[in-house]
């Protein structure tokens, strides 16, 4: 028998199981306390503490900084797999052998391309647009162009199409929301390039001249799109997840992930470390003034890609990112003045014992801002790169839900409001 938590409540002893992980991870299991006890439930405002399901995808282990994909770390796969091997990997759960990767890699690019009505729709917002808001109803309107994803979840062909068409068209998408802002001219996918190729080429290519794809600036993307993949229950992934809980296709789940990871407190990350960046520039670049004010407790001031919620000891992304980061800037030779700046706030934090002593270590989010703002891409698409990359691990987690036959999800609260109040006509008020 394993082991029992123990609640006593009004005098009454309540026996509650334990569940145990592969890597020896415990919960207690409280699914059955609303009906044991009476109408008592646990009270843990954001999640913190709960387990909202047991899943088979990803390890996160924050204090001993280790993160691993279906049991593979990271590293290994940042430094040796393309993003669509790793996809295959995170989707399906295992590596592909060759003939499947091949399979998967034919039928990505065979369906890069979108409908030319939605076109129509790009020309419908205005140029201010966010590229989040626009990716987000573009996602969820594919559903309308593809009827039969509403039955993917009990037909197994079709949910395999739509999560190829969805992986595919995602960065089609993704670059005309941004050339779209621009009043550029689309650029139509190009089947001679692979995955990141493909993403630059509709991004930064023109009718009128040709892009040049630098493998450094390929593999630097490649390797961010994988460190983002999946990061098990976070807030996007979550949201997939009790959207996808009522049966949603996965193209309206996915578009509600996109909207979650849209907030600046989730997906904004790198976005901030770049704003921050300017700050101190248009402040007149003194960095030791503003590392002087990080270290105020009595000043509101924080760096931005500095630490980690998760993570307590360090990043194993920002290793992985740092070395892309410093072969992109090296490779191209940027000049830059937010790039000096950000160089010198890395060496405060790597060299300082203030940061050291408090693990505040230049994170995942700090090299890819940096990486993004020198091959160009402005700061309101940095979202949308990482929901690019999130997007493996946002159709594993609704893909692990619909197979395990999960609940809906209804969360519980506990009411503050009102008492039982009389309604009065309102002459009488």
């Amino acid at each position: 028998m394993g082991e029992i938590a123990k609640l006593e409540l009004n005098g009454k002893l309540y026996e509650l199981p334990v569940i145990e992980g592969t890597e020896n991870e415990k919960g207690i299991d409280i699914s059955s306390l609303r009906a044991a006890t009476g109408g008592y439930i646990t009270l843990d405002p954001g999640f913190k503490n709960t387990g909202s399901t047991k899943s088979a995808i990803t390890y996160l282990d924050g204090e001993n900084g280790i993160l691993r994909y279906r049991g593979y770390p990271i590293d290994q796969l940042a430094d040796n797999a393309s993003f669509l091997e790793v996809s295959f990997l995170i989707i399906y759960g295992n590596l592909p052998t060759k003939v499947e990767l091949d399979q998967f890699k034919e039928s990505i690019t065979n369906h890069t391309l979108v409908h030319e009505d939605m076109k129509q729709f790009f020309e419908a917002y205005p140029a201010k647009a966010h590229p989040m808001g626009v990716l987000a109803s573009m996602i969820c309107s594919l559903s309308t162009f593809y009827p039969e994803s509403l039955n993917e979840d009990r037909a197994p062909e079709a949910k395999d199409l739509t999560i190829h068409r969805l992986i595919a068209k995602l960065p089609t998408l993704a670059a005309w929301s941004y050339k779209n802002a621009r009043r550029h001219p689309f650029m139509y996918p190009n089947n001679n390039f692979d995955y990141c190729e493909n993403f630059l080429h509709m991004m930064f290519a023109m009718p009128t001249s040709n892009y040049e794809i630098d493998s450094v600036v390929v593999s630097a993307l490649n390797k961010l799109l994988i460190l983002h993949a999946e990061h098990e229950q976070n807030c996007s992934t979550s949201t997939v997840r009790i959207v996808g809980s009522s049966h949603a296709n996965l193209y309206a789940s996915v578009s509600a992930g996109i909207s979650a990871l849209w907030g600046p407190l989730h997906g904004g990350a790198n976005q901030a470390v770049i704003e921050m960046l300017e700050k101190i520039s248009n402040d007149g670049g003194n960095v030791d003034k503003w590392v002087a004010k990080a270290k105020d407790k009595n000043d509101s001031f924080r760096l931005m890609g500095f630490g980690h919620r998760v993570y307590k000891n360090f990043d194993p992304r920002a290793t992985i990112i740092k070395k892309a980061c410093d072969e992109v800037l090296v490779k191209l030779g940027v000049n830059d003045p937010l790039l000096e700046i950000a160089k010198k706030l890395e060496k405060v934090a790597l060299e300082d014992e203030y940061f050291k002593a408090r693990n505040l270590y230049p994170n995942v989010d700090f090299y890819s801002g940096i990486i993004y703002k020198a091959i160009g891409i402005p700061t309101e698409m940095f979202t949308v790169m990482f929901a690019i990359g999130r997007l493996p691990g946002w159709i594993a987690q609704w893909g692990e839900m619909i197979e395990n036959k999960e609940p809906i999800g209804r969360p519980r609260q506990i009411y503050t409001g009102e008492n039982h109040r009389d309604y009065v006509p309102v002459e009488k008020r």
